[in-house]
């Protein structure tokens, strides 16, 4: 019957919302459910016959609305919608007529009392509140109810509160399996690992068989997770403030991830860190951004050759863009960022050692602060050439302070004493950066004529002040399907290659400050180690499939070629997968990723790596994931 009548389903909406509503009977029905009530056919009748049916009771209402979903006219979706819409107003009017009810009583009793103190003794008084006082009484109240319980949700059952709207919860899980699988002819026993050393007590050269290394023979199989939680406010006037903790076996800048197993094993709890903690600023349209605290990159850049993707930077960073025109939209970044603060006390604590080193002051004196910042800067635009093609480029310059090795002389007699050029070294690193010895020991019967007490620590040889360039070229003819191609060129205007003086690890007094330890190529005639470390890097990618896997079916792949030589940027914040992380390598990697459900997908990647310069190493790794969102 429904469908023959013109806009059938928006009537029918129409009558149940008001229904619903306000309460009132429905209209009456013939025998059958659903037949419209029809007037008195004869045409002289006075008036419509009324229904002596009883009214509709709640119950009766919900009945309607579901033979209005039975026969069609409204989903289930629908008909819940009008429901619920039906009780909370519903709910607000008795909560109004209650209100204006109880003020009406008050209002009387508080007049009436007035006029029986202002009459004479004996004097009867009956108060008489007009209708139209009443209703406009009654309007006035459910105004204000209606208002309270718009600002406060109370009458929308399961609704947050105000502030709580401003507040929004995110995360994503991880588990992941990583193989790490090498080639024989890798060279283990110079596979120096300075991380370990300048991480801990300096090294003893004296036991220089003895060197720590990263693994560089060993196959290894790891099921690897990550989770992270995080929190936006909004604090309201373009404010808002953020948090986030995530897994980590450690306070890697570069790693979130938590072996399975690791950590004390034996089904030991894992540990929590601050990922993420800033104060943000920005204008409606995101035109100026402004950060401080630890936030993600600011700085845009479309391949991972000098920073990876997870990094997070501590500092301040002011972001701006501006829309030229539909199609140009130029942007800036500039940022300053501490990546290092000298300790408060931090200072020497032996009274044996060498006052030349020590500005004339044996012992116990405190050091000058050797602070490390990164200043960065960066320009680019985005162009449209049509509604499905998009071209973005950029160029940045950035400058590390301070990251270079110092020299000091000094003569400590315990691994717990400390030198002047200490500071300097870096307290976290991956591998690839060329290191030298930062400590000029000397001979004396401290160290047996150089013969033993050798502690060193290793710096970096070069300066680091790379210049960057980017580019990322969209094309969506075949949308929702993309292909990209991303390409990224660096180059350390800062390197100098006649600063790599001295020889391989085995071959140099360890007395001595200033000697290169790594990235020798082999000897020439049993004599030479010339250095082949270098100051440039690029990367080249190309992506197919949808820009972002969201639901079911989405799906992209990738191919790509990566070389960073030794010295291009600081091995610290490069790739953590590529080579297991760093600099000085070059190879090819493939990939790929597929939803699997809303928010829920599954990728594999394949990365095989060799070192540019130094002594052989190769690397093949496998990381198969299954990632979620929410």
């Amino acid at each position: 019957m429904f469908e023959t009548l013109p806009n059938a389903r928006r009537c029918a909406l129409l009558i149940a919302a008001s229904i619903a509503a306000t309460g009132c009977a429905a209209p009456a029905f013939g025998q059958a459910a659903g037949q419209a009530a029809m007037p008195d056919s004869k045409a002289g009748s006075a008036r419509p016959k009324l229904s002596d049916a009883k009214p509709a009771s709640p119950n009766a209402t919900i009945n309607l609305v579901h033979l209005l979903v039975k026969q069609g006219v409204l989903t289930e979706e629908q008909a819940a919608g009008l429901i619920k819409q039906a009780d909370d107003e519903a709910y607000i009017a008795r909560q109004a007529a209650k209100n204006a009810s109880t003020k009406a009583d008050e209002a009387a009793k508080a007049a009436t009392a007035a006029a029986a103190a202002a009459e004479p003794k004996g004097t009867r008084h009956v108060t008489y509140v007009p209708e139209i006082v009443k209703r406009q009484l009654r309007e006035d109240i459910k105004r204000e109810v209606m208002a309270k319980a718009e600002q406060e949700n109370w009458a929308s059952p399961g609704k947050y509160p105000e502030w709580a709207q401003r507040i929004r919860f995110y995360g994503d899980v991880r588990a992941r399996y990583q193989g790490s699988f090498f080639p024989t002819g890798n060279d283990q026993f110079n596979a120096i690992n300075f991380n370990a050393i300048n991480s801990g007590s300096p090294y003893d050269i004296a036991s220089s068989s003895n060197f720590p290394t990263y693994n560089a023979s060993q196959n290894r199989n790891q099921v690897r997770f990550r989770a992270r939680l995080g929190m936006d406010a909004d604090l309201t006037n373009g404010f808002l403030a953020g948090l986030r903790i995530a897994t980590g076996e450690s306070n890697s800048p570069v790693s979130t991830n938590q072996t399975l197993g690791g950590s004390g094993s034996n089904f030991s709890k894992y540990s929590l860190w601050l990922d993420r903690g800033y104060l943000k600023y920005q204008t409606p349209e995101q035109n100026l951004v402004a950060s401080i605290g630890r936030f993600d990159n600011p700085f845009w850049s479309p391949t991972d050759v000098m920073w990876y993707r997870e990094l997070g930077f501590d500092g301040l960073a002011v972001q701006a863009k501006y829309q030229v025109s539909e199609a140009f939209t130029p942007f800036g970044v500039l940022g300053a960022f501490p990546i290092f603060n000298t300790d408060f006390n931090a200072g020497m604590n032996n009274a044996n050692l060498n006052a030349a080193s020590n500005n004339g002051n044996i012992g116990f004196s405190k050091y000058a602060s050797h602070d490390k910042w990164l200043f960065g800067a960066q320009g680019g635009f985005a162009y449209r050439f049509d509604p499905v093609r998009e071209i973005r480029v950029a160029a940045a310059y950035y400058d590390f302070e301070n990251v270079q090795g110092q020299i000091s002389d000094c003569t400590p007699q315990t691994s717990a004493d400390g030198c002047p050029s200490d500071l300097s070294r870096p307290l976290f690193a991956q591998k690839g950066n060329t290191y030298m010895s930062l400590r000029n020991l000397g001979f004396g019967s401290w160290n047996n004529l150089g013969q033993s007490n050798l502690y060193q620590y290793f710096g970096l040889v070069q300066k680091f002040r790379p210049v960057v360039a980017g580019a990322s070229l969209d094309f969506g003819d075949f949308h929702p399907y993309h292909i990209v191609l991303d390409g990224e060129f660096v180059w350390n205007t800062a390197f100098n290659r006649a600063l790599a003086v001295g020889g391989p690890a085995g071959t140099l007094p360890g007395n001595v400050g200033g000697y290169i330890y790594n990235n020798y190529g082999p000897s020439s005639g049993g004599t030479a180690y010339p250095f082949n470390g270098g100051d440039k890097g690029w990367m080249a990618r190309v992506t197919v499939g949808n820009k972002e896997i969201k639901h079911f079916g989405d799906w992209n792949a990738h191919v790509g070629y990566k070389y960073l030589e030794s010295d291009a940027t600081l091995d610290a914040f490069a790739d953590a997968d590529f080579g297991l992380g760093g600099t000085n390598l070059k190879g090819y990697f493939i990939g790929g990723n597929v939803g699997i459900s809303d928010n829920v997908w599954a990728s594999l990647r394949w990365m095989s790596a060799n070192n540019i310069g130094g002594v052989p190493y190769a690397v093949d790794v496998v990381l198969v994931d299954l990632n979620a969102k929410f």
